[in-house]
């Protein structure tokens, strides 16, 4: 058994799933945005993209600080 493989297999799973619930994510929150009228109208999809990915990095660091 190759564990390798396996790890190399998870990494890339974990990955995938990360983007894709992302995107997901990100497009549920622009169409719900959208619906109710809570954004300028002249921001597009990619405005809620550096939202949401701001909003990761600063999870990120404030985990990375509490550790």
């Amino acid at each position: 058994m190759n564990f390798e493989e396996k790890k190399r297999i998870e990494f890339f799973g974990k990955g995938a799933g990360f983007v894709i619930t992302y995107l997901i994510f990100t497009t549920v929150l622009y169409f719900l945005l959208k619906l109710i009228g809570k954004f300028p109208s002249d921001w597009t999809y990619f405005h809620i993209i550096f939202i949401t990915f701001f909003i990761i990095l600063l999870g990120t660091v404030i985990r990375l600080l509490l550790k």
